[in-house]
């Protein structure tokens, strides 16, 4: 339970910090030192996730896991959006 919680809450400050780098991008219009293969592989990771933790019984590490995998998507939208510009 306790392991559960403290994971949670790394994937939901995970995502939070993912988010920092879709503000960024956002702002800047301009992909930078940031690679869409190694963004798309962990947005995969984290639908794997949320397709694995519930079947470890590990609800605060899925819904951790929507975070990072949303704002992963985020990224990954608005790094296709923008790059070549």
């Amino acid at each position: 339970m306790h392991a559960d919680l403290i994971n949670g809450l790394f994937e939901a400050f995970a995502g939070a910090m993912i988010l920092l780098h879709c503000r960024r991008l956002y702002i800047d219009k301009k992909v930078r030192g940031a690679s869409t293969v190694a963004t798309t592989f962990f947005t995969l990771w984290g639908f794997w996730n949320l397709f694995y933790y519930p079947h470890l019984g590990q609800s605060w590490s899925f819904y951790g896991g929507v975070i990072v995998v949303a704002a992963n998507a985020i990224w990954l939208g608005l790094m296709l959006r923008y790059r070549g510009r």
